[in-house]
């Protein structure tokens, strides 16, 4: 059995690898198209070969699925289309066999329109208990036609929405997802109480979706550019419910971890104090382009962030909602803005993944956690959708310009040579987003057998960072270097170059080469776009 290297002797979040299971697209059990629990649980095996800690899944709960289950309706009861809470709780219990922790996604910011409390707003009518939950608000104009202020969407579009007896609701994501009110003591005790039901189920922790976005100004001014207070967005009155939350999780251990887009480095750091969350998304990061002064810098800056708060950082390349990313950093622009996706932006896909394979090395040598989305070990690349298969609202309520987020949706390719990939759709049933004919080559079965592809790589370094010492959380220091290039020692003589010049370079002083995102010139120095760990 491998040694357990010394970070692990302290919480296992901060240095913990987390593997974003989206469960639609993971594996189909029961055959219908939509990926299901009983597919993660027969797959169980995968993600302990692969080294993860911990899985964290997107929403699982009821939900229309509007808005990819983001839309809840019941937070107590599973979607049918992955299962039953029987599902959810043997799953649990069966990850923890494999030494897999499970963290839950809980989206406080809104409900589903098909939530019971929404349905009974809309039944109750204007100025009704029921209504107190929501943003329900008369409008403005002579005859109330306009909405009640101008804060802008989440998504594009509107943020209010009439209803027939005149009243407008709020909701800064789609029509279907109204904004909770979180001055309602309801709105508080219910959450509280979800947090309950599922640690006590067995839960490690819970992602909180759109954090920072919980209160509202209760006099709903409207939102102007640059001006502060931002009348919804980091309100200092959502540090109440945070440390109320968190003393719940402190009831059973459990941790949490943030959505938290903030720009300010100090606001941002207010969310991880020492009695409100655990750790936070570092977004800085996710969208830096392959840059070594822009990586370095948002390196810097997110370390900076946490330190005087103690908190771990967290590194991250791909979420449900980003660019894949081999297709992203093999494009001009290699960050990541929402407001830039569009259709039909060319990639030299062989660069991107390089690149992409680098960046492995890179982040999972950095000090904190990781957060690894699934099909990323794969080297799976953004998908194009065929305009009649997109669901995503981001592309409809854009009319039409943004190409929305399905293309990192997408169905992992699990066996190269049976029909959906192995998947698990059967015949008759098409998977739920469809699949590029060419992702055999990127299949779980071929990738196993080869020792040069993406899932060795992934799981070779995962191995080596749960079992070298210096790995995981703990300090760090810049090494000198040429332009382009970045390296750093962590303790206990684990090294990390990464080569972003456009020629190659000589490796540092070392004793052994424990690990290379891509073969090193004959002459053994580093190629441009490579990274390798080395011992001292």
């Amino acid at each position: 059995m491998a040694a357990v290297h010394p970070s692990r002797t302290h919480d296992w979040w901060r240095d913990a690898v987390i593997y974003q299971v989206y469960p639609r697209s993971f594996a189909d059990g029961d055959g219908d198209g939509t990926g299901d629990l009983a597919g993660v649980r027969a797959n169980l095996p995968y993600l302990s070969r692969l080294g993860v800690d911990a899985v964290w899944f997107t929403p699982w709960y009821l939900s229309p699925l509007v808005d990819g289950g983001y839309d809840v309706a019941d937070y107590r009861a599973i979607d049918p289309a992955f299962g039953t809470l029987d599902d959810a709780e043997k799953l649990i219990a069966e990850a923890a066999e494999h030494g897999i922790k499970v963290i839950v996604d809980i989206v406080p910011n809104h409900v589903s329109d098909q939530h019971v409390w929404f349905r009974e707003a809309l039944a109750a009518g204007p100025g009704s208990p029921e209504r107190e939950r929501f943003h329900f608000r008369p409008g403005r104009g002579e005859n109330g036609e306009l909405p009640p202020n101008n804060w802008p969407s989440q998504f594009s579009g509107n943020t209010w929405t009439r209803v027939p007896d005149g009243e407008w609701y709020l909701h800064l994501f789609t029509p279907e997802q109204p904004d909770l009110n979180w001055n309602h003591p309801d709105v508080r005790r219910e959450h509280e109480d979800v947090l309950r039901f599922w640690f006590e189920r067995g839960v490690a922790g819970v992602r909180i979706d759109s954090a920072a976005l919980l209160t509202k100004d209760p006099d709903l001014r409207d939102f102007t550019e640059g001006v502060d207070p931002h009348p919804y967005l980091d309100q200092d009155e959502i540090h109440d419910i945070y440390r109320s939350w968190r003393a719940v999780a402190d009831e059973y251990g459990g941790v949490f971890v943030g959505e938290v887009w903030l720009p300010d480095a100090e606001r941002f750091a207010r969310y991880l104090r020492p009695d409100e969350l655990h750790t936070a998304f570092n977004f800085n990061f996710l969208s830096c382009p392959w840059d070594p002064d822009c990586l370095r810098r948002a390196i810097d800056d997110t370390l900076a962030e946490h330190a005087p708060v103690h908190a771990p950082a967290t590194w991250v390349l791909c979420n449900h909602d980003i660019t894949r990313t081999a297709t992203r950093y093999g494009r001009e622009d290699t960050g990541f803005d929402f407001a830039e996706k569009r259709f039909g932006t060319p990639t030299d896909l062989e660069l991107g993944t390089r690149r992409a394979r680098a960046a492995a090395l890179l982040t999972l040598a950095l000090p904190g956690s990781v957060y690894l989305y699934q099909g990323e070990e794969l080297g799976l690349p953004e998908a194009d959708i065929p305009l009649d298969r997109i669901q995503d609202p981001m592309h409809f309520r854009s009319g039409g310009t943004d190409p929305g987020r399905d293309g990192c949706r997408v169905p992992l390719p699990w066996k190269a040579e049976v029909p959906s990939f192995g998947f698990g759709t059967l015949p008759g049933k098409e998977p739920w987003l469809p699949q590029p004919a060419d992702w055999a080559r990127y299949a779980v079965d071929r990738q196993a057998a080869d020792p040069g592809s993406m899932l060795t790589l992934y799981r070779t370094a995962l191995e080596l960072r749960r079992t070298l010492p210096g790995c995981g959380d703990g300090p760090m220091r810049w090494l000198p270097t040429g332009d382009g290039v970045l390296a750093f020692a962590r303790d206990h003589g684990l090294i990390c170059v990464v080569n972003l010049s456009p020629a190659p370079v000589e490796l540092p002083d070392h004793s052994a080469l424990l690990l290379t995102s891509g073969p090193l010139d004959p002459a053994g120095t580093l190629p441009s776009d490579t990274a390798v760990w080395l011992q001292a």
